[in-house]
């Protein structure tokens, strides 16, 4: 939600930003005007909105994201003077749809977030002094009440005046309670809250209008006023209406004594709070659930994640599955986002309707993803069908805007976790199973709590061989490439090691591997290139062989840091040797750089060739010197249709004298492993 959240020291609108926020102020006052009573003229009014919604803004864009100010500027909205619920409901409906609007919080599905929860705190702070001013008006017309009664004793009629003259211009209904709960007198507001005449009230009791489960809260209350342990209650109760309907209202009940300091009467003001409890849910309802699909979103989900598993059978437990959609990406940028909307849409239906059966709960995460609670009973499916019945359900296209789309998710699973796991823990145990799942698209996985263990620590040390590199533990060794045909050297191979102080040694395979996962990679292999090429200066007439990852195969900025080394060092291109995996010639980034370096007069080598119709068409297609073979069975074969490119072929792995004889019938090259030495720094290789 960056656009939202630029902060206090982001630069400031531009004037298209300015005047669209004007303009917003202009509407916003327009509307207003004609439904409140406020002491302004209209330019002051559109001065002093224009504020509030600066005032707005600058708080959805602070960072870090905090509700005080949006509180702050609904107080104060709530203090320019009447505007009722009619005059926020106004102001909710027009910042609701403008703010999404404005082009400072574009673009909108990056900002919707913070402008619902912005608006709630906006709401809430209207609310809350909202109901001070009530509390403060009740508290006021009590005092009025408790003056005009206790003179009742010297003067009925004035009495009867006074209480008239308070209670007929409230808007919150007022009631003159005896200590037997009869009704003496009510005013119209209370009648139109309950749906009755003022008369028809008079000689009902208290507890005729109270609904039946919560008299005794009533009567709990009443009973402490009459003791005197309280002086004023306030609660929320259910009254019952006319029509038998429930008002939910908010009452204050206080005790008033006669010239003697007995009790005499209870005065109780009532303010009906339905509306007010129904903006309090639909503005809950609005921060818990996605806005596109309706679905519940992830901190509702997490919220009912954490119940669930307490509830949660002993022996069944619960499922979670995490879903990906494949390929939405690739929708998005063909056909636009509102088509890919609107297939989150249908599958988010599809989802409920697949899971209708189950005690089960969907909901959205983020973008295209998806999570699903099952409450497993006796007949809930295993895992395999209910993952086979959603794609099965997805692959049935569906038309959008003309285009027939169908879907297929990767789904993570947990099955059965510990009643007493953290939701969130739980969640990103999932996530994990997932990102698994994805590298198979259509496929589920499972959770193994062995292989999270064995991942963790992989990721941890993945992320601490940065630190090592610094510290000097990442070093460059080198091994020999030797001619079967006499033995001699043809070149050495730049590896990585790593001297762990716990781990031991690591290779280069595993190094490569660790380095891939952070992208440490890029800089590591630009200098293991740079040091092994310095190397190879002195060395002279030895080519110096390096092998890439898929990673680096890729990178855009391979052929620019090659041409740098080379220049800095002064070696010839020719004495450098390049390998790129077979598997990562598939992509078009690394098949250019191939060429690119062949064009430069570095030798290429195609790596792990595995002579499948892939690879062959590769070896035919490109300008490769030499090949590495992968393992397998075939090996003349494989090197006959090497030879036939001119290319020279290198083996690996190796270690005794009948495996060096046996790639030598078989036709081979050159030859490498630990046959001829292990890996080693360049002042201990022997040449």
């Amino acid at each position: 939600m960056r656009n939202a959240g630029q902060g206090s020291d982001a630069v400031p609108p531009s004037s298209d930003h300015v005047r669209k926020r004007a303009a917003l102020a202009r509407k916003w006052t327009y509307l207003l005007s004609g439904l409140v009573v406020v002491p302004l003229t209209g330019d002051e009014l559109g001065r002093e909105l224009g504020f509030q919604l600066d005032a707005l803004c600058e708080g959805l864009r602070a960072e870090p994201y905090g509700p005080a100010a949006l509180e702050v500027a609904g107080e104060r909205l709530c203090g320019l003077g009447y505007i009722g619920e009619q005059g926020l409901r106004c102001t909710m409906e027009v910042l609701g749809k403008g703010l999404l609007a404005l082009p400072e919080f574009q673009p909108v599905e990056s900002s919707a977030e913070r402008i619902v929860l912005g608006l709630g705190a906006f709401a809430v702070g209207f609310l809350a002094a909202d109901r001070r001013a009530v509390i403060a008006q009740q508290e006021s017309m009590q005092l009025s009440l408790f003056k005009a009664v206790r003179d009742a004793k010297s003067n009925l009629r004035e009495s009867e005046a006074r209480f008239d003259e308070v209670a007929t211009s409230s808007t919150s209904g007022i009631m003159i309670i005896g200590l037997d709960g009869e009704l003496v007198r009510a005013n119209a507001a209370i009648g139109d809250i309950l749906g009755y005449l003022p008369a028809e009230l008079t000689g009902t009791t208290l507890f005729d209008l109270v609904h039946p489960d919560s008299a005794d809260v009533l009567r709990d209350a009443m009973d402490k006023l009459l003791a005197g342990t309280e002086t004023r209650i306030r609660q929320s109760q259910r009254l019952l209406r006319k029509n038998g309907e429930i008002a939910r209202i908010s009452l204050t009940t206080s005790l008033l004594r006669g010239a003697d300091e007995e009790p005499s009467h209870l005065v109780i003001v009532v303010e009906d709070g339905t509306e007010l409890m129904l903006l309090q849910g639909e503005l809950k309802r609005q921060v818990l659930h996605d806005v596109l699909t309706g679905l519940p979103n992830r901190q509702y989900f997490s919220t009912h994640l954490e119940s669930a598993l307490r509830r949660a059978d002993p022996a069944r437990g619960v499922t979670l599955f995490h879903l990906d959609l494949d390929a939405f990406g690739m929708v998005c940028n063909s056909l636009g986002r509102r088509v890919g909307d609107r297939l989150l849409v249908h599958v988010a239906q599809r989802l409920k309707e697949v899971m209708a059966d189950e005690r089960s709960m969907v909901a959205r995460f983020d973008g295209d993803e998806f999570g699903i609670l099952v409450e497993n009973t006796a007949t809930t499916p295993d895992v395999a069908t209910i993952v086979s019945n959603i794609n099965a359900d997805l692959a049935e296209p569906t038309f959008v805007d003309g285009h027939g789309l169908a879907v297929s998710v990767s789904v993570g699973v947990v099955h059965r976790p510990a009643r007493d796991l953290d939701p969130t823990e739980l969640l990103r145990a999932a996530d994990l199973a997932l990102r698994r799942a994805k590298t198979r698209r259509g496929q589920w996985e499972m959770f193994h709590p062995d292989q999270d263990a064995h991942d963790r620590e992989a990721q941890a040390l993945a992320v601490s061989m940065p630190g090592a590199w610094e510290q000097g533990e990442v070093s460059v060794v080198y091994r020999r490439a030797v001619r079967l045909s006499d033995g001699r050297t043809a070149g050495v191979e730049a590896l990585l090691r790593w001297d762990h102080p716990e781990l031991g040694v690591l290779g280069h395979d595993r190094c490569a591997e660790l380095a891939d996962q952070t992208g440490l990679i890029l800089p590591v292999g630009e200098w293991l290139i740079r040091a092994a090429v310095g190397q190879a200066v002195w060395w002279k007439e030895y080519p110096l062989v390096v092998c890439l990852t898929p990673y680096q195969a890729a990178d855009a900025d391979l052929v620019s840091r090659v041409v740098r080394v080379l220049k800095e060092t002064g070696l010839r291109p020719d004495l450098l040797t390049i390998g790129m995996p077979v598997r990562a010639l598939q992509a078009a980034e690394a098949l250019d750089n191939f060429r690119v370096l062949a064009d430069m007069g570095v030798t290429t080598m195609i790596d792990e060739f595995g002579g499948g119709t892939a690879d062959l068409a590769l070896l035919e297609d490109l300008p490769a010197k030499s090949v590495r073979l992968a393992p397998s069975p075939f090996v003349g074969e494989l090197t006959a249709l090497v030879h036939d490119t001119a290319a020279v072929v290198v083996v690996d792995g190796v270690d005794t004298a009948d495996r060096e004889a046996s790639w030598r019938t078989a036709g081979a090259d050159l030859a490498m492993g630990d046959l001829y030495g292990a890996p080693c720094p360049p002042g201990d290789i022997s040449l």
